[in-house]
């Protein structure tokens, strides 16, 4: 598609629209090109709020083409129901899980999924799954996840049947949090050095990671108020 668009003209912009869809349904089913099916299942939800033909595209995408971020988008249209698909958690917990393994743009994202569900078990017949919650837990945490590194920490100072109760782990995967920007990973490696959990008390190193979590939620409530202004 060449030259310009005049955007104030409404039968061109519903021109170049349409065009775009063509182009993208072109891409996905004639050339295989699985980013191709992505923007197609993108333009579907986004331009023409068809989330029913996007659910269609995004399976196609995921299951014939093996596309992480549409399997991770299709994981996330089963655990609402969107689309006309079944609302079910085990469905979604498979094409997030699909997701992760496929190392793509939402890999880490679709990993901490695995992690959420496996850990409280409502998408699991067994119940929950601490040690699959750790495995998952830990893949989107060294992708740099923090909310992954914060919960794994928590699963080490919780401890159970599988997980054994291990707080030099846990301080270790608070502070990585921490290092990561989120303030409650900063606040519970703060307590633990100053109480001496999984590491020697050190006043000086709690006091400096208590600043650190004041300073990062200072940040956050300035940027909710710069987004309400």
């Amino acid at each position: 598609m060449a030259g310009l668009i005049n955007f104030e003209d409404e039968k061109e912009v519903k021109e170049f629209l349409d065009n775009l869809g063509v182009e993208y349904s072109f891409q996905c089913y004639k050339e295989k090109d699985p980013e191709g099916c992505q923007r197609l299942a993108d333009y579907l939800e986004g331009v023409k709020k068809n989330y029913t033909q996007a659910a269609q595209v995004l399976k196609h995408s995921c299951e014939s083409l093996g596309h992480g971020e549409s399997c991770y988008k299709l994981g996330a249209y089963h655990v609402t129901g969107k689309g006309g698909v079944t609302e079910c958690l085990k469905s979604g917990y498979s094409y997030f899980l699909k997701a992760c393994n496929a190392k793509g743009k939402k890999s880490v994202d679709a990993c901490h999924n695995v992690g959420l569900l496996a850990h409280d078990g409502r998408a699991l017949d067994g119940g929950p799954d601490p040690v699959a919650a750790r495995l998952y837990y830990g893949k989107a945490c060294e992708g740099g996840f923090a909310p992954s590194c914060f919960n794994l920490s928590a699963l080490y100072i919780q401890g159970s049947a599988d997980v054994n109760k291990n707080m030099p782990e846990a301080l270790k995967y608070a502070e990585r949090a921490c290092d990561l920007g989120h303030v409650w990973g900063c606040a519970n490696a703060s307590r633990m050095h100053k109480l001496g959990d999984g590491t020697k008390k050190d006043e000086q190193k709690a006091e400096e990671l208590k600043n650190r979590a004041k300073e990062l939620h200072g940040q956050q409530k300035e940027q909710q108020l710069k987004f309400g202004e």
